[in-house]
C-alpha cells in the first residue's frame, strides 16, 4: 500500500479548500506575494522527518527527527550531521520509543523532551548532554512535543510557554448504568511555568476543535466509542516571538492579543486577509474529499495494525515537518471486554478493555456545519522566526504552495511569502534563514533558504 501521510491528506485538503472556495477579498491593503528565495543548502542525507529545527551560532542546526526517532546535528552546509541522540546502542542518549520535543533553552543549549521517561536533556551548544531534568509536570509531557498544539518555548523571564492539555468533564456513572464518554472541551489553557520553582499560570484560553464522541454497548459488554468530527474548524494558535512576547491568534477574526514582556495584554487591529466564501457546493465538496482521503489514512493505519506495525502516529508531527495543519480528525476506537477477547491473552486484569486492533469508519459533520469562511489558519501554524516576527501558515494556497504571513511584533501584516509546493517551514535562523523538511520517495531533505523580495504576479 502506498504511503499514505498525514502532511499528504493535510495538504491535498487545503489545495481542494483553495479550489472549490470562491475567493472574496474584502476591501483591504495587503502586501503583495513574494516568492520564498532559492535553496542555499539542501541535506545530502534523507531523515525521516523534519519535526523541527534550532539554528545553532556559526549556522549549525539541530533538528528533531520524530520519523527517524533522532535528533541530529547539522554543519552549516548541511552536507554532515553528527548523533545527538537516538534510540540505538550506538549513543547513550536515548530518544524516546516515540515522539520527542525539541525546545530552545538558555542561550545555546537546548531541550529534548521525552515524554515516556518524563525526562528532558539539556544539550549544550556543541551538542552534547550537559544534565537531565524532569519534566515540570508529568501529565503535559506529551503537550511539550509541539505540532498542531504549538511550538514550546520560553518567554521573555525565562518561563516555559506551551498549550497544556484540554480538561475533560467526566460525567458520573450511576450504579450499572451505562459508561458516557467525556464532553470534549471547545478551549485548552495556554499556561507557562517556571522551571525552578514549578509555578505555574494560565495565560489565556485558546478555541480548540471540538469533536462529539459517542459509546456503546452491546449485550456481550462490547464497547465500541465514535466520533463525529468537523475536518474545517475554526481555532486558534499561538507563538512565542525571539523578544519573549506571546502571540494569541484568534481564528474567528484573524486578530492578535499579546502577552508583552511586561506582561501586559493587548489586542491588535484585525490582519488583512484574503477571506474565501464557503458555497453550499464547495462545502459538500470539502466534506466529500475529507471522507476519501481519511477513510484512506483508516485503510493504511488498520493495515499497519494487522501486519503487526506500530500504530501510526496520527495526530503527531506532519512527515515533511513543521506543525501541523489542514483538518483535525480523531478515530473513534473500540475496546473489547471479557477474558475470551482480551487482546494479549491471559485473564483480564480489572481495568479497561483493550483498544481493538481496528478502527471503525469515520464520520463527519454535515455539509451545512462547516464555516461560511474558510478559517485563515489551522492550529500549529504560527511560528515566531529569529528576527521577531510571527509567520503564519495561511489556509491560502498559490501554485501548490502554502502562503505565509509575515507579522511584525506590532501586529502589522508586513509581507506574504509562498513556499515552494510540497514544503513546510520547520524552524529559522538569523537574517531571514528559513529551514524546510521536502519529502521525497525515500525519505524527508531538510532544505535552508531565505525570504526574499521577489514578487509574483
Amino acid at each position: 500500500m502506498a504511503n499514505l501521510s498525514v502532511h499528504s491528506v493535510r495538504t491535498a485538503l487545503g489545495a481542494l479548500c483553495a479550489t472549490v472556495c470562491a475567493a472574496s477579498v474584502h476591501a483591504q491593503q495587503l502586501p503583495p506575494i513574494h516568492a520564498l528565495g532559492p535553496v542555499e543548502h539542501a541535506s545530502k542525507d534523507l531523515l525521516g522527518a523534519v519535526s523541527s529545527v534550532r539554528a545553532l551560532p556559526g549556522g549549525r542546526v539541530l533538528v528533531n527527527d520524530n520519523g527517524g526517532r533522532k535528533v541530529v546535528l547539522f554543519d552549516p552546509a548541511l552536507a554532515r550531521f553528527s548523533v545527538v541522540a537516538d534510540t540505538t546502542s550506538a549513543t547513550a542518549n536515548a530518544y524516546s520509543s516515540r515522539a520527542a520535543g525539541l525546545i530552545a533553552y538558555k542561550g545555546d543549549s537546548t531541550l529534548i523532551v521525552d515524554p515516556v521517561s518524563l525526562s528532558m536533556l539539556v544539550i549544550d551548544g556543541a551538542g552534547a548532554v550537559a544534565r537531565v531534568m524532569s519534566v515540570p509536570r508529568p501529565s503535559d509531557a506529551s503537550a511539550l512535543i509541539g505540532g498542531s498544539t504549538g511550538t514550546p518555548a520560553f518567554d521573555a523571564r525565562g518561563r516555559l510557554v506551551y498549550r497544556a492539555p484540554p480538561l475533560f468533564n467526566f460525567p458520573k456513572r450511576s450504579g450499572d448504568g451505562p459508561i458516557q464518554p467525556p464532553a470534549f472541551p471547545d478551549t485548552a489553557p495556554l499556561v507557562r511555568i517556571d522551571l525552578a520553582t514549578r509555578k505555574v499560570d494560565t495565560i489565556g484560553y485558546l478555541k480548540i476543535a471540538k469533536i462529539n464522541m459517542s459509546m456503546t454497548q452491546d449485550a456481550n459488554g462490547r464497547m465500541s466509542m465514535s466520533s463525529i468530527t468537523n475536518p474545517m474548524p475554526v481555532t486558534d494558535d499561538w507563538a512565542v516571538l525571539a523578544d519573549g512576547s506571546v502571540a494569541l491568534l484568534r481564528g474567528q477574526d484573524y486578530h492578535i492579543d499579546w502577552i508583552r514582556v511586561d506582561g501586559q495584554m493587548q489586542p491588535t487591529p484585525k490582519v488583512p486577509f484574503a477571506w474565501r466564501h464557503m458555497t453550499d457546493s464547495s462545502k459538500a465538496a470539502f466534506i466529500d474529499s475529507a471522507k476519501t482521503a481519511m477513510e484512506k489514512l483508516r485503510e493504511q493505519f488498520n493495515a499497519q495494525r494487522a501486519a503487526g506495525g506500530n500504530m501510526p502516529n496520527i495526530m503527531g508531527p506532519p512527515d515533511g515537518g513543521g506543525a501541523g495543519g489542514g483538518m483535525v480528525v480523531m478515530f473513534g476506537m473500540e475496546r473489547k471486554g471479557g477474558a475470551e477477547t482480551h487482546e494479549r491473552g491471559g485473564p483480564p486484569t480489572g481495568g479497561p478493555a483493550p483498544v481493538s486492533q481496528t478502527l471503525p469508519p469515520l464520520q463527519f459533520v454535515a455539509p451545512n456545519e462547516l464555516p461560511d469562511y474558510a478559517p485563515p489558519f489551522t492550529a500549529g501554524s504560527a511560528r515566531g522566526d529569529a528576527d521577531g516576527n510571527l509567520w503564519v501558515r495561511t489556509s491560502n494556497v498559490l501554485n501548490g504552495g502554502s502562503v505565509y504571513d509575515v507579522i511584525n511584533g506590532k501586529g502589522e501584516l508586513i509581507d506574504r511569502v509562498v513556499v515552494p509546493p510540497g514544503r513546510v517551514i520547520a524552524g529559522f535562523g538569523a537574517g531571514g534563514v528559513v529551514y524546510m523538511g521536502v519529502r521525497e520517495l525515500a525519505g524527508v531533505r531538510l532544505e535552508q533558504a531565505r525570504r526574499s523580495q521577489v514578487s509574483l504576479p
